[in-house]
């Protein structure tokens, strides 16, 4: 309100308080209609709102002040907890599968060479690529092969919310190339003395300058929640190497907030909902398995001598045989009673016929903040056709998101630094490659080819493929790529020779046929004469 308004409603209400009070109670109201969201979510005067108990904080009091519980809560869950089991695994499944397979789409036009010879050079990458790739000299541990290695930091990054690669050089017999790939767990990622510094240039083991950008990693020499003897030490990795401008470490994680430096485990926004159906999932099969367990109690009106509580059932069997407080189920169990005691009976009402109902209407909850439907999330395709095939076309919008970010913030990288590595021994003919960066672009795109999405009706979505490439909508090796997750060039190359195998064939059949003797036919001289 202006002063002009203020001067007004003073002076109406010294002429006429009663029209100066009701002026002044409606120009309130006419603020409260216009105070936008604090009428609303951020309203303070709200009874529905006034319990709602929040602060706000910068990323780092958000997120990297609490990333040590989240971390080791998402990995309790993950071994204990089947829901949230499943939930990861199904995105490892979905997203890297058998691992994302190399296929180089090298750029031709900037290159200026011809489509057969873009295609021989594309064949020889693969065949070089495979040479490291399908080996466990590729890891620094000598464990994975290049796809595990994916598999592997993907569930390391689903579980922790970061996961550190280096890419050292070592050479190894029997392999021609030196790079290596060192998967590093998040706790190792850690500022130096356990403590960021005050000027936040250090947060969380990365390090950063006065424009923000990331300068270096510190690591522990040993993951700080074992139980090693020595004393923590820290090393410090540049981001980059000063005189090559080499990548040396690559940091997987997804951003949510702008400053963010350290990831979020996936299951921190359900860390609770899982926690607390755990607990009630487990409650329930406890009581389920208690209530089938029948079980007699023998009770005695005079003492008697006989066995003691409990002895019905075997002692190796028994929880607890030391104690004689309690009074141990089994099935099938005969309990005798001392005199004046009694057993009443309770009826626990087990199996809950609610449970169902109840667990679905949670997972459907968690399902939605993960991104992963229900259906997929319990794996039961029980719905009409249409909707199992949209909640199977919901998730694949995510899993192909987060495959594109995976392939490019890890596969790619490393894909890159091999291919250089390739490059200057010799191995792979690229001209230009380390003089022009265009040229170097033109020569390590690629493409990152992973589990094919599920199809529910082969023969509608077959019918559908072929109209999309008549129509020129897509191509047979983006259609090969999504239905089968093969190549369609390889598959032409396979046919070829099958059809080349099949023809061979046919053509030996026919000729045994042509020259066998017609049937009844008697061989020239069998009559003898």
């Amino acid at each position: 309100m202006g002063i002009l308004g203020k001067t007004l409603d003073n002076i109406i209400t010294s002429i006429d308080p009663e029209k100066g009070l009701k002026r002044m109670a409606a120009r309130q109201k006419m603020d409260i209609l216009n105070s936008g969201y604090g009428n609303y979510g951020a309203s303070s005067y709200k009874k529905s709102l006034a319990g709602w108990l929040y602060s706000g904080g910068s990323s780092r009091e958000d997120i990297e002040d609490n990333l040590n519980v989240l971390r080791q809560r998402s990995r309790d869950l993950y071994m204990g907890v089947p829901l949230a089991t499943g939930a990861i695994k199904t995105m490892r499944t979905n997203v890297v599968g058998r691992g994302l397979r190399l296929k180089p789409t090298i750029d031709r036009e900037v290159l200026g060479i011809e489509a057969e010879d873009a295609h021989a050079l594309e064949r020889q990458i693969e065949r070089e690529w495979a040479l490291w790739a399908d080996s466990p000299d590729c890891d620094a541990a000598r464990l994975d092969n290049f796809y595990e290695l994916q598999q592997l930091a993907f569930l390391s990054w689903l579980m922790s919310g970061d996961c550190l690669v280096l890419m050292p050089m070592k050479p190894r017999k029997n392999q021609p190339y030196d790079l290596r790939v060192r998967l590093i767990e998040a706790d190792r990622l850690s500022s130096p003395g356990g403590y960021d510094t005050i000027d936040d240039h250090i947060i969380g083991g990365v390090e950063t300058d006065s424009t923000g950008e990331v300068v270096a990693y510190h690591f522990s020499k040993h993951h700080p929640l074992s139980y090693s003897g020595t004393d923590m030490e820290w090393v410090r990795v540049p981001a980059y190497g000063e005189k090559t401008g080499r990548r040396n470490v690559i940091h997987i994680m997804a951003r949510e907030r702008i400053d963010q430096r350290r990831g979020v485990p996936f299951l921190a926004p359900v860390i609770e909902a899982l926690k607390q159906l755990g607990r009630y999932t487990d409650a329930e099969l406890v009581a389920a398995v208690v209530s089938g367990m029948f079980t007699v109690f023998i009770e005695k009106e005079s003492p008697e001598d006989g066995p003691p509580i409990g002895s019905s059932i075997p002692e190796e069997m028994q929880v607890d045989a030391e104690d004689e407080t309690t009074i141990e189920l089994a099935p099938g169990a005969v309990i005798d009673l001392n005199e004046g005691e009694k057993a009443n009976a309770t009826s626990p009402g087990r199996p809950n016929a609610n449970f169902s109902g109840f667990v679905e209407a949670i997972c459907r909850q968690i399902g939605a903040a993960l991104e992963i439907p229900y259906e997929l999330l319990l794996k039961t395709f029980t719905a009409s056709y249409s909707a199992s095939r949209g909640a199977l076309e919901e998730a694949w919008k995510m899993f192909k998101m987060y495959r594109t970010w995976l392939a490019t913030d890890f596969c790619q990288v490393i894909y890159e630094e091999w291919l250089a590595e390739a490059v200057a021994k010799g191995r792979i003919s690229a001209p230009g490659f380390f003089t022009d960066p265009l040229y170097r672009k033109a020569y390590s795109k690629a493409e990152w080819n992973g589990p094919a999405r599920g199809i529910l009706n082969p023969a509608q979505e077959v019918s559908a493929a072929e109209k999309r490439v008549q129509n020129g909508f897509s191509t047979r090796q983006s259609e090969t790529m999504e239905m089968t997750g093969s190549d369609f060039y390889a598959n032409v190359e396979q046919l070829k020779q099958e059809e080349s195998k099949l023809k061979e064939v046919k053509n030996i059949a026919s000729t045994e046929q042509t020259t066998a003797p017609a049937a009844g036919a008697e061989p020239a001289g069998g009559n003898g004469k």
